[in-house]
């Protein structure tokens, strides 16, 4: 992969110095409109690592694809080595929609490697694959809690197998730090398997901007890109050490009815704490909620109206 020459991508031949915004087109709607994702390419003089930053994975998450729109804005992606290949928005299609999925219903994240010839989320995959994968060295891929669940601000990772990973975890040193399996048809499984390292960062609920989220996220990719030396300036010191979770845990519901939390995102929860209520809707009965375990609230849903098995609170046991 050249860093320190001509680098290639969508027929282009982009040099060292040269900042390059070039479209993928991916197909085309019913309706005949070409359907492509936008990919910024900032190159430095001198060599050194491929960062990708990505977002937009599902259409619906907005706050990773504000975040890398904040940073390109305020020209805080400017390499003083190596190469930033930044991606706002992958999935166009859910993009438009307000939706997670492609117009086919499947997850691009459960697609990877992809098909030329597959369903659309897979030639979404295969074309990333195809086009940008070869490029990275490392990345970080910005997500949002689905649907009407809401994420304090995490960094997701395979903790404890290889330096760089934890590495870069580290420097990343988001609020919370989780250790997360990799899970098949993802991205971050997909590039693990061809060693090369991705980190997931979450926060908010998709749909609404978490600002808080957003600044986080700012402040880590900025940490990891002096981490890489592709910057001189350090990025804003953690306002605290971030705290390592091995395991955490969905809490989910046993009981359909209305759902009434007295916890809130970022609290620490004791065993045996009451953290809600779920009630039938007529007033005949409620049923108090115990935690199994003790553990940082960083999981939230805000959906009332809850069935059988739908998730609650998501809880993180620190080390």
């Amino acid at each position: 992969m050249p860093t320190d020459d001509v680098l290639y991508l969508n027929d282009l031949a982009i040099k060292p110095g040269e900042r390059v915004l070039t479209r993928l087109v991916i197909s085309k709607l019913p309706s005949g409109t070409v359907i492509d994702v936008p990919v910024h390419v900032i190159r430095s003089l001198e060599p050194g690592p491929v960062l990708l930053l990505m977002a937009g994975m599902h259409g619906d998450e907005v706050n990773g694809i504000e975040t890398i729109r904040r940073m390109l804005r305020r020209n805080l992606l400017q390499p003083t080595r190596g190469t930033i290949i930044a991606i706002p928005i992958l999935n166009i299609y859910g993009f438009l929609n307000f939706s997670r999925e492609v117009p086919d219903g499947k997850d691009v994240n459960r697609s990877f490697p992809g098909h030329p010839r597959g369903s659309l989320a897979s030639r979404v995959a295969h074309r990333f694959m195809r086009e940008i994968m070869p490029l990275v060295d490392v990345g970080i891929d910005f997500h949002t809690g689905g649907a009407a669940r809401a994420n304090y601000p995490q960094l997701r990772a395979v903790l404890g197998e290889d330096e760089t990973t934890d590495a870069l975890a580290a420097a990343f040193a988001a609020p919370f730090t989780l250790h997360a399996r990799l899970r098949a048809g993802s991205l971050r499984a997909t590039a693990h398997a061809l060693g090369k390292p991705i980190i997931v960062y979450e926060t908010g609920e998709s749909l609404r901007l978490d600002e808080p989220g957003i600044e986080e996220a700012i402040a880590g990719t900025l940490r990891v890109l002096h981490h890489l030396n592709m910057s001189a300036a350090p990025g804003p010191v953690p306002a605290r050490p971030s705290i390592v979770c091995q395991r955490h845990r969905w809490l989910r519901a046993r009981y359909a009815g209305l759902f009434r939390a007295m916890v809130k995102l970022g609290d620490y929860v004791e065993k045996g704490q009451v953290y809600g209520s779920v009630a039938d809707p007529y007033g005949a009965q409620s049923v108090r909620l115990e935690a199994p375990l003790s553990g940082y609230v960083i999981g939230f849903n805000h959906m009332p109206v809850v069935n059988q098995g739908d998730a609650l609170l998501h809880l993180a046991v620190p080390v």
